[in-house]
């Protein structure tokens, strides 16, 4: 998690689950999956966008290529602690993710048009130019979970289920709390299947079994939905 930069390269597959079925899913990962070293984790993800919201828009017309740029902090973010800047772009099904670990302050004299980091070589320079492509990028939203993480001994797969997801458009900081508004109903979970290869299929199998089926969700897509819905719904009152 601490790498200077990293790549990464995959498939991923969502799933809404309700409790029912999230502890279905945790009983039948016995014996083929186990949580990760960090055990579950509080996850903020603060998500840049154009003043007019160009790249959400864009993301929820579904095209064949999209991307996204957000800084990510693992639990709440203090002034030493490691923040992780992400371009993720999704084409033709495949997720490519690139990102370099900093700290708050460096992010953000970065995204305000500073000089591009000192390491990370190609990764570098795509972040930079994402930023100068788009102009004007400013935090939009900052997403929040609680992520329980199981890695596969021996392979590629990995598998997350994110509980109580939650988000804000105000207090944009990674620094300030991780509380924000629910994004579903208590009780359901998100489900985010990652690999680099085929499902297995006794995981295809698990899933099957327990009614739970592949969706299109985006945890910032859904907060800007919510967002616009409450707007119209002032103008309209």
């Amino acid at each position: 998690m601490l790498n200077n930069a990293s790549v990464m390269e995959r498939y991923e597959y969502k799933y809404l689950l309700d409790a029912e079925q999230t502890r279905y899913l945790c009983r039948c990962l016995n014996g083929h999956m186990q949580p990760d070293a960090y055990g579950r984790t509080s996850i903020a993800s603060l998500y840049y966008d154009t003043p007019d919201r160009r790249l959400i828009r864009r993301s929820l017309e579904k095209p064949a290529y999209k991307e996204k740029l957000r800084l990510r902090s693992y639990g709440l973010a203090t002034e030493d602690s490691p923040v992780f800047l992400e371009l993720k772009r999704k084409a033709d099904g495949i997720v490519y993710k690139r990102r370099i670990q900093c700290d708050t302050a460096r992010a953000e004299r970065f995204m305000e048009g500073g000089d591009p980091f000192g390491a990370g070589g190609q990764i570098n320079r795509e972040l930079a130019a994402f930023r100068d492509q788009y102009r004007l990028l400013e935090p939009s939203c900052l997403i929040i979970y609680d992520r329980t993480a199981y890695f596969e001994s021996g392979g590629d797969l990995r598998l997350t289920i994110d509980e109580n997801p939650r988000y804000r458009t105000e207090g944009l900081a990674l620094d300030l709390s991780m509380d924000g508004r629910l994004l579903l109903d208590p009780g359901w979970t998100i489900l985010e299947v990652k690999l680099q290869q085929a499902m297995p299929l006794w995981l295809s199998s698990i899933l099957s079994g327990g009614n739970i089926y592949k969706t299109s969700f985006s945890k910032y897509g859904e907060a800007y939905r919510r967002q616009m819905s409450e707007k119209h719904q002032l103008m309209a009152a």
